[in-house]
């Protein structure tokens, strides 16, 4: 699929280098604990991925029970919100994934610096594909992760407002 999003050089340079293996560990293990604490205190505005929308997703831990906040770049797809649990092409799902499929809401927090409440479900089928091509088009490492995985299938996350008067999230 050809990209619609057009980049300018200094994207394509820096998408280009965290497709990469260094790129992916370095964003993994360095950027994203910066990212947790300068997404957090700037609300949203600033991070290390410039001019990519990356956001906070808060889970509680599937077996510890313990808040987590993992920063993760997100397409948002009108109210509902979008994330790819690639683990930058791991054999494994991330942490994050299993956390959010487990306790099934969440709190995210956007470029807004609003917090709010999702319920989460695993894409599949059309839905899933539209939604992959639509975050290749946004980041298009995801297709170097997917052939990196041996064979595990890369899950799209769909995160569902929860209205007012659902029942309450642990992190709101």
């Amino acid at each position: 699929m050809a990209r619609q999003r057009q980049l300018s050089w200094w994207e394509r340079r820096l998408e280009n280098v965290v497709r990469s293996r260094p790129g992916t560990w370095f964003a993994i293990n360095i950027a994203n604990p910066i990212d947790r604490r300068l997404l957090r205190w700037s609300n949203g505005r600033i991070g290390t991925y410039v001019g990519q929308p990356v956001g906070l997703l808060e889970t509680t831990g599937a077996r510890s029970g313990q808040p987590r906040t993992t920063p993760l770049l997100y397409l948002q797809d009108g109210e509902r919100v979008v994330l790819v649990a690639s683990k930058g092409g791991a054999p494994r799902h991330p942490s994050w994934y299993h956390n959010a499929i487990a306790n099934r809401e969440v709190v995210f927090m956007g470029r807004d610096g609003e917090r709010r409440r999702y319920r989460v479900h695993t894409a599949a089928g059309d839905e899933r594909n539209a939604l992959w091509g639509r975050c290749n088009d946004l980041y298009a490492g995801y297709d170097d992760y997917a052939l990196r995985t041996g064979g595990r299938v890369i899950p799209v996350v769909v995160l569902e407002p929860v209205v007012a008067g659902d029942a309450e999230s642990p992190h709101a």
